[in-house]
């Protein structure tokens, strides 16, 4: 075993500490009695409208929607965005087209990765 020189041996021993320091800050400390982690707040249950045709259809995908702006899976300007596009689609329902609602809601819900 050699001897470190006593020039290098505050280097050394501040290279100690400081690989001593970085270790310990990337330790992960257990929380304490009385902590718990934060837990998302519950989403209710989505109620879907039942029913066939193109108004209960675009109705589905609003309550889709809305659901998933409220749990933050999906954020409030895309929301936005998509239920005026559905909107558009329920305006064509309520004006008797409802070949061409269903066509705007499709291209909608292809639009932002709704199935």
């Amino acid at each position: 075993m050699s001897a470190v020189p006593a020039s290098r041996l505050p280097m050394s021993l501040s290279l100690a500490i400081l690989a001593a320091a970085a270790l310990g800050a990337c330790q992960q400390r257990a929380a304490g009695p009385g902590v718990a982690a934060a837990a998302p707040p519950p989403v209710a249950p989505v109620v879907l409208p039942a029913g066939s045709g193109c108004g209960p259809e675009i109705a589905r995908t609003q309550a889709i929607v809305a659901s998933d702006v409220a749990s933050g899976n999906l954020n409030q300007p895309v929301g936005d965005r998509f239920n005026a596009d559905l909107a558009q689609a329920g305006a064509a329902c309520a004006a008797g087209k409802s070949g061409e609602a269903l066509h705007l809601l499709a291209a909608a819900k292809s639009r932002y990765g709704y199935r």
